[in-house]
């Protein structure tokens, strides 16, 4: 399988995937850590991550994939949200709440 079907599949088959440098317990870079800092404030309880650099392939593979230059990368139900700066600006006006259907909780 492809770097691009694999992250077909990941972004399919899990509600929320987040692509990042590093895992959430031990993120490899400020961006990827506020990624996790704001999806947690969002009190998402599933969160698929995806370490790129343990995969080489899926590290330009997702830039690829999204058409977006960056990592960390957020997914909700198969739809690329965007990086930190951008989820950073959702969350503050509420709208990413909305989007990880976690408003009000």
């Amino acid at each position: 399988m492809d770097a691009q079907e694999k992250i077909r599949r990941q972004v399919t088959e899990n509600p929320v995937v987040l692509y990042m440098k590093g895992t959430p317990d031990a993120p490899m870079c400020g961006f990827s850590a506020a990624a996790v800092q704001i999806l947690e404030a969002c009190g998402v309880d599933e969160v698929a991550t995806v370490n790129v650099l343990d995969d080489p392939d899926i590290r330009q593979g997702i830039k690829e994939f999204s058409s977006w230059p960056t990592i960390p990368q957020l997914y909700v139900k198969g739809e690329f949200v965007g990086g930190a700066d951008i989820m950073r600006e959702m969350f503050a006006s509420g709208e990413l709440q909305q989007v990880l259907g976690t408003a009000g909780s």
